[in-house]
């Protein structure tokens, strides 16, 4: 096959990405497809159909590949502009026919490169005035902190673009004039041999035309492109490393000089640095952007369904269309999608320096690298500014960003590649040198094997390029996603899942606590018409505020991209098809709950039931609580620090630390029991106050009970009895039987779990062990004071009592189903870890079921079952104690495990809301 048959077949090739994109735009808009509404593309494709049979006419022996690529980068630009600015659309695509116009036009007026290069220095002249020219009075436009533009009535140019062209045809033909010259380095320093100081002129004139670029017009993204396209060109035509090395010399040196000379330039290096500093003001775009970019995931939200191009208001990112086309592409294609457009880049730089090792001269072969360094060096730029790899320039991404100017330079460019490769001599000849005998024929110094060896190692830094961007897109979607979707300040996300069904909340028993209920504008609210019932564990999903509690931690789940029950579900997910998301099921009951908060009700603490076989949550429970309605109300207030605390948003049964009191006797029991130290009837004296480790330690009240067994100081919580129990544990063990229940140790859970405390054993006085027996924190030393437990662990702790020793992991969520019912998740049983042994959970409980029967826990039995469990008072200094009660029932099979924790609660308060929960626990279990 021909090399144009090769081209046509690529064409048509590549017509499917383009048409199926405007077909997906199209379904998207609620359109039917027919010719009208494919009209675009199938015009596009026409357009380049015709190109296509004027350079069979004009440069028949062009590469074949080029083109292609080109009308499979600019369809995707087309699709995109369309489905971001549709007002914008059709000038854009005239601006395209106009481009592949000014394409044909060039081939036909440029048949030789050689001979435009005699005109090096009027290139060069003209190319310098375009660049300088948006400096001038009245025609001159600032635009986006840059003075880049020509305004001439209702048309604007950005004459950078054309200017880049002209000085690249300038440094080509200077390089093949004078390439002998600067590839001998004639000054010796010592043992290195350097170029002198009229060789290194034009490197010095490049960096400081590029300086003046970025002082006078702003336009960092212009002046990185043409030193950059310079010193690639340069080492192509050379071969030395060593401008390499002074060039990246030359680069510092300027960035540290614009930076402290130019605020511009700080800012820019500011945002790039924390972006989320200046969210509300410079560094917006790029925060939308990111936010954009991490909802694309693998395979994107869908073409025609992401937030990027929407408006601002609705989570959109600013003039998405030129700088920041890229992120929208990269949110409804996915990172698959983003990864093949930069594959089309890379392949575009493959054929370009493919063209210039065709070449048939100097010029030529200088040319197309120089050009392709721009295609090339543009879309790294702005693709690593907009991803945060590089501080953010404002240029566009070649063929794809909105603007005439750009496609109208592209395109030229196009051109210029293709005459370079139709002029082309084949891989084993070699080239003519041009310009420097003024000889065509004469021979070239530069030979096939040395270009090759350059252009090999060009092609090679190109590859890297790509790949670090590659690498950055995979960090930024996948790997960090979840941290920026998670974000409170990401309107982005949250305006998206506005627009989406999430799935319900509701209890084991069928109580819907959260719903997503439909408006009149398309959108959904979410609603939680369960009122105060379990308020701290749905948490809230808000587009001012973020997620919280089951909310956030089942996010994914809950908008449908995760947990899936079906393939069906996986493809829609893949392909980004809108469905309604999944439902979540709790393990609470909804009448335990209930219990749990009417036993709190008026006073200020926590409860938590659980299945101690299973590790299944039946009722968390927070006083004071809240409407989950009025969580903006609340949150809101907070923000403005009106006063309100905002208490009732405090999870105190996962986040809260309190002094665990005498309940902590069940570790120390434990820990007794379990290293033999002591036995249940073994007897000990329990005086109202005795001195451990030179200070007292005291009963409550100071009550003494006498010469009694270690059960009896259970049943009625003698601290002078364990602080002597205590003591003989000594620290470590007694530290390292509170480690083996969970103290010291971040718990997995799905809401916030504070970690319970203990002390370093090291630390501990004779005194502070006594007390840390009795489950009083009185140290003072690097290490916190302890025991300080949660809510949750005094339950876990009551939960590996009554399971044989083996803590289960606690879990909030029993089941996961899709809009069809059909199950996606079920919970399995995991053992968190073996606290105790058998025997000890066995001895312990027969101990724990005096506290209720004989001693202080009285008011938690229950008619009918045997309760076990243990009473605690924290003695808050003030006055006021804090009462504490955990319970098992029924004591010789315990189904549920509750632990309370009332702050400033009266005598017995603990007791008898455990009561409460415990009972009504039996009751749904069918126990009672």
């Amino acid at each position: 096959m021909t090399r144009r048959n090769i081209e046509l077949l690529l064409l048509v090739i590549a017509s499917p990405i383009v048409i199926v994109l405007f077909a997906m735009m199209v379904v998207t808009g609620g359109q039917e497809l027919s010719v009208n509404t494919l009209g675009v593309p199938l015009g596009i494709f026409a357009a380049f159909v015709v190109a296509h049979i004027a350079v069979r006419w004009l440069a028949p022996a062009a590469d074949p590949a080029i083109l292609p690529i080109s009308f499979a980068l600019s369809g995707i630009g087309i699709a995109f502009v369309t489905r971001i600015v549709p007002d914008l659309a059709v000038r854009q695509v005239i601006w395209l026919f106009a481009a592949v116009a000014v394409m044909v036009a060039v081939l036909a007026l440029v048949r030789n490169l050689d001979k435009l290069a005699n005109y090096k220095y009027t290139l060069m002249i003209v190319g310098i005035l375009l660049l300088l020219s948006p400096m001038l009075p009245v025609i001159g436009e600032e635009s986006g902190g840059g003075q880049l533009w020509l305004r001439l009535g209702p048309f604007s140019f950005q004459p950078g673009e054309i200017a880049k062209i002209l000085i690249v045809f300038f440094i080509a033909a200077y390089l093949a004039a004078n390439r002998e010259m600067l590839s001998v380095f004639t000054q010796k320093v010592g043992p290195l041999h350097l170029p002198s100081l009229p060789t290194l002129l034009p490197l010095i004139v490049m960096w400081a035309l590029a300086f003046v670029v970025v002082v006078l017009e702003k336009d960092l993204g212009l002046a990185l492109v043409l030193f950059s396209v310079f010193v690639i060109m340069l080492y192509v035509a050379t071969g030395k490393k060593l401008y390499l090395v002074a060039s990246i010399g030359l680069a510092a040196i300027a960035a540290v000089a614009l930076y402290f000379m130019m605020g511009h330039v700080q800012t820019r290096v500011s945002i790039w640095l924390d972006p989320f500093a200046a969210a509300q003001g410079g560094g917006f775009q790029l925060v939308q952007s990111l936010f954009s970019m991490a909802d694309g995931d693998l395979f994107g939200t869908g073409i025609g369904r992401g937030m990027g191009g929407e408006p601002v208001a609705a989570g959109g990112i600013p003039v998405a269309e030129s700088d920041f086309i890229f992120p929208v592409i990269a949110e409804e294609a996915g990172l698959m999608g983003a990864a093949g457009l930069l594959l089309l880049y890379l392949c575009f730089a493959i054929r370009g320096i493919v063209t210039a090792a065709r070449a048939k001269s100097d010029v030529s072969s200088f040319v197309a690298v120089g050009l392709t360094s721009i295609i090339v060096l543009q879309a790294f730029i702005i693709v690593g500014g907009v991803t945060r790899l590089i501080p953010l320039t404002g240029i566009t991404l070649p063929f794809v960003s909105q603007g005439g100017s750009s496609l109208i330079a592209s395109f030229m460019i196009v051109a210029f590649l293709l005459r370079c490769g139709d002029e082309g001599t084949g891989v084993g000849e070699e080239m003519r040198q041009t310009g420097a005998i003024g000889s065509h024929g004469a021979d070239a110094v530069l030979g096939r094997v040395a270009l090759g060896k350059r252009l090999t190692g060009t092609m090679m830094i190109f590859s890297l390029l790509f790949a670090v961007l590659v690498a950055n897109l995979t960090y930024l979607m996948i790997i960090k996603a979840p941290e920026y979707q998670n974000m409170p300040s990401n309107n982005h996300t949250i305006a998206r899942e506005a627009q989406m069904e999430r799935g319900t909340i509701s209890t084991v028993d069928g109580t819907v606590l959260a719903q997503s209920v439909r408006q009149e504008d398309g959108s959904y609210q979410r609603e939680y018409p369960a009122g105060t019932l379990a308020a701290h564990i749905v948490g809230y999903a808000s587009q001012k505020f973020g997620t919280a509690g089951i909310e956030a931690a089942y996010n994914d789940a809950l908008r449908g991209e995760q947990n899936f029950a079906s393939f069906t579900d996986v493809v829609n997910s893949l392909a980004g098809i809108q469905t309604k998301g999944n439902d979540v099921a709790l393990t609470i009951d909804s009448r335990i709950q209930q219990a749990a908060q009417d036993a709190l009700e008026g006073q200020v603490g926590a409860v938590v039931a659980m299945n101690p076989e299973t590790g299944a949550v039946y009722a968390l429970a927070s006083s004071p609580t809240y409407d989950a309605a009025d969580y903006e109300t609340l949150l809101t207030a907070a923000a403005e620090g009106d006063g309100n605390d905002s208490s009732e948003l405090y999870n105190r049964a996962t986040q809260a630390l309190y002094a665990p009191g005498s309940t902590f006797k069940m570790v120390t029991l434990a820990a007794a029991l379990q290293d033999g130290i002591a036995k249940a009837d073994s007897e000990y004296d329990s005086p109202g106050e005795m001195e451990i480790g030179n200070a007292p330690v005291t009963n409550v009240k100071k009550r003494s009970y006498g010469k009694i067994t270690l059960a009896q100081a259970m049943w009625y919580s003698s601290n002078t009895v364990f602080g002597q129990v205590g003591v003989q544990l000594g620290s470590d063990l007694l530290v390292n039987m509170a480690c083996s229940f969970g103290f010291n140790e971040a718990i997995n859970f799905d809401l916030p779990l504070a970690t319970s405390l203990m002390p370093d054993p090291a630390e501990m006085t004779e005194w502070e062990t006594a007390w840390a027996a009795c489950g009083e924190p009185v140290g003072e030393h690097e290490s916190p004071a302890g025991p300080q437990a949660t809510v949750m662990q005094m339950c876990l702790v009551g939960c590996a009592i009554a399971n044989e020793g083996a803590i289960m992991q606690p879990y909030l969520v029993d089941g996961i189903y899709n809009a069809n019912g059909e199950r996606g998740f079920t919970p399995l049983p995991v053992k968190l870890k073996q606290a105790i042994d058998p025997k000890t959970a066995e001895a312990e409980i027969e101990v724990m079921k005096g506290v209720v029967v004989e001693g202080t826990g009285g008011k938690a039995a229950i008619d009918g079952v045997e309760v076990a469990g243990k009473t605690g008072t924290h003695e808050r200094g003030d006055g006021d104690d804090d009462s504490w009660f955990v319970g098992l029932a029924p004591a010789d099979d315990p189904q549920v495990v509750v632990a309370v924790a009332i702050e400033r609660g009266e005598s017995g308060a603990g007791a008898q809301a455990a009561h409460d929960v415990m009972e009504t626990a039996l009751e749904v279990a069918g126990v009672l």
